[in-house]
């Protein structure tokens, strides 16, 4: 077996790739570990499905889409017209483009991204330092290849600005881009108190924000205080100080992993986390976070002060209105869109990830999203619907000192 090169197969739930060389080292398997070795009890180390769910996967070049796509019915945006145009270059951009090139391999579709649009597994961030993964080498492919593999037309660094719909225009930073279909994939940002100022802590959302802070951090031990104790703020807390850094976690419930009863999640990771030097304060309310020379002093609603190298804000999520309301969108807080056909309250704008909730709910997971971008191109393309079924997943918390599975 040595001599067969390494493999990958690919979770058909979440898009989770399991790459032989790599392994899974939380799950126990070492790298280099073959996938026929993997017991059959083994789970996707992302949503939790099993062995059975995974294929064996090679990255679609154009010609392999081409292929696949031959035999369905053409995208109704043809050459010569506008086209599709996504917004957001993350997972819920690129799954979007993979899956209408599956359908139509000749469509024209624009992906506008405020980044580099850089294709990477989001979830490494939180087991970066556990693992020893360099920052400047988490990029699976850049956004410039990915755009070239999949013949689309990339408008990077590029900030999206206003929707007109009655023009059927997207306003951007590098000016008006014409749409036939437009989908929002552009995600949700982390949210700020007002106690928390943006210049004085750190949100780590997306890569760029994570090389900065582990930039920050350097080689030598901090002090760092993680304010928010839930799925990030816990995980981030568990890799750092695996990396030797001094962990203060700071949370307004008495445990971490709050949305779980205690006896499920927060007291094991608390015992888990004896042999690690993290303090877990919990019960308190940052009253705010100011700037003393090179270093941060953090007070508490009760009194406490302490004081920090870096801080780091994970207090939830929150998704952006300024383009749903441009386009006068209907709005849950988050996009609203249809349960089973994702499309908004305008027919020719579709939306998924992060930024949208069904029913009024938000799942900000990865499992989603690659079933919600097949329901989308299904729509767009005019083939067999795809239905959008939102189903409860298991989650799993990456926290390598105690790695759990939730419901």
């Amino acid at each position: 077996m040595s001599a067969v090169p390494y493999r990958q197969y690919i979770c058909h739930a979440c898009g989770y790739i399991y790459d032989e060389a790599v392994g899974d080292p939380d799950s126990g398997l070492a790298a280099g570990t073959r996938y026929e070795d993997i017991p059959d009890d083994w789970s996707c180390p992302w949503c939790g499905v099993t062995k059975a769910d995974f294929s064996l996967y090679e990255t679609p070049s154009l010609d392999a889409l081409r292929a696949q796509a031959a035999g369905d019915a053409p995208v109704q945006a043809r050459h010569g017209t506008a086209g599709v145009v996504i917004v957001g270059g993350g997972r819920a951009g690129w799954q979007m483009v993979e899956a209408l090139r599956a359908r139509d391999a000749h469509a024209p579709i624009t992906l506008v991204s405020a980044c580099a649009a850089d294709v990477y597994d989001k979830p490494l961030l939180s087991v970066a330092v556990a693992r020893g993964l360099n920052p400047a080498g988490m990029v699976r492919e850049t956004g410039a290849d990915a755009a070239r593999r999949l013949g689309i037309r990339l408008m990077a660094h590029t900030y999206a600005v206003r929707i007109c719909t009655d023009t059927r225009t997207l306003r951007t930073t590098r000016g008006p881009v014409r749409y036939d279909r437009l989908v929002l994939a552009h995600g949700a940002q982390a949210a700020l108190p007002p106690t928390l100022p943006a210049r004085h802590v750190w949100r780590v959302n997306h890569l760029t924000a994570y090389q900065k802070l582990r930039a920050a951090l350097g080689d030598a031990s901090k002090a760092v205080v993680v304010i928010g104790a839930g799925l990030v703020g816990s995980e981030l807390a568990n890799d750092l100080a695996l990396g030797g850094h001094r962990i203060t976690l700071l949370d307004t419930q008495s445990f971490p992993l709050a949305r779980w009863p205690s006896d499920q999640a927060g007291q094991p990771l608390l015992d888990a986390w004896r042999a690690l030097p993290i303090t877990f304060v919990g019960g308190v309310q940052v009253a705010g976070v100011e700037k003393l020379g090179l270093r941060y002093r953090v007070t508490t609603t009760c009194g406490q002060v302490l004081e920090a190298d870096q801080v780091v804000a994970a207090t939830g999520l929150i998704t952006p209105s300024r383009l749903a309301a441009s386009a006068a969108l209907a709005w849950e807080q988050g996009i609203a869109v249809e349960a089973d056909t994702l499309r908004t309250s305008d027919p020719r704008i579709h939306a998924l990830g992060d930024c949208i909730t069904v029913n009024g709910q938000a799942s900000r997971f990865i499992e989603p999203i690659a079933r919600q971008a097949q329901t989308i191109a299904a729509a767009i393309c005019g083939t067999e619907p795809v239905p959008y079924v939102p189903k409860a997943a298991p989650v799993r918390v990456k926290t390598s000192s105690y790695p759990m599975t939730l419901h």
